[in-house]
């Protein structure tokens, strides 16, 4: 499984006893906050059909919940093998409701068109910087780590992965960065190179939907370009929507691990 995260991208692993019962003890808490007034004042989006819910769910550095057990599973234990023990983040919630997308609050009609026809698809850690939003790398996380909470049909809104793209990412960002002290990578506007190699991506790489029940679990590579596809006519899912939970790991500050680890 390893080797196909290496390879392609992204990998997803099959139904997992001990991640089906940590899904089962955490579902309830994460309904609870979905539906706290103030998160969703702060992560209500796209019109009410993207809950983005970054940080939400109150979980410690191993993942556990009170009355539940630390995450684990083997995708889990993939991301020890590859990338160590790194602490969990407070958990993001990500939620797909009926009619994703919408346009987001300030978002610019081409940028409404890029999150319909592209699945607003980016590489994480890489953000939008000042008022002309130049991409410089202010997040270096370890991995991509999904889990879904909801039964839900396969065109809910899944995650999408364009496969292989890692590799061209990587290049372009090794390119830019590779001959620079790691302190002076967040300074740097990625911007050309970041468009350029998606230009790349979108004509040389394949586009995958990765759909998940709850107890598997996928992994994407921190390079990928991914996104969310919009809500499939006549999709299904129960009345909470589409939720994933995602852990998202930060390497050690002015880390180069970003560019050297697999």
């Amino acid at each position: 499984m390893v080797e196909a995260l290496i390879e392609n991208g992204w990998v997803r692993f099959p139904i997992d006893t001990s991640v089906l019962d940590w899904v089962r003890a955490v579902t309830p808490l994460a309904i609870q906050r979905i539906n706290d007034p103030e998160e969703q004042r702060q992560w209500l989006q796209c019109e009410g059909t993207w809950f983005v819910g970054v940080d939400t769910l109150p979980n410690d550095a191993d993942g556990a919940i009170p009355g539940a057990d630390p995450l684990g599973g083997a995708a889990y234990e993939a991301t020890l093998a590859l990338y160590g023990t790194l602490p969990l983040h407070r958990a993001q919630i990500s939620v797909i409701y009926p009619g994703y997308p919408r346009p987001r609050d300030g978002e610019s009609d081409s940028a409404f068109r890029y999150r319909l026809k592209r699945d607003a698809a980016h590489v994480d850690g890489l953000l939008a910087v000042g008022d002309d939003r130049r991409r410089m790398l202010k997040e270096r996380h370890a991995y991509i780590l999904g889990l879904p909470l909801t039964t839900c049909s396969a065109d809910a809104s899944p995650l999408v992965v364009w496969e292989g793209s890692h590799r061209i990412m990587r290049a372009a960002f090794e390119g830019a960065l590779g001959h620079l002290p790691e302190a002076d990578w967040a300074e740097v506007d990625l911007t050309d190179i970041y468009q350029t190699a998606r230009r790349e991506v979108f004509d040389t790489c394949t586009r995958v939907a990765v759909p998940a029940r709850p107890g598997e679990a996928y992994l994407v590579h921190r390079h990928a370009l991914h996104g969310v596809a919009p809500w499939g006519e006549g999709a299904e899912a129960p009345p909470e929507g589409r939720i994933i939970v995602y852990f998202r790991p930060e390497l050690p500050s002015r880390s180069a691990g970003w560019l050297t680890l697999p």
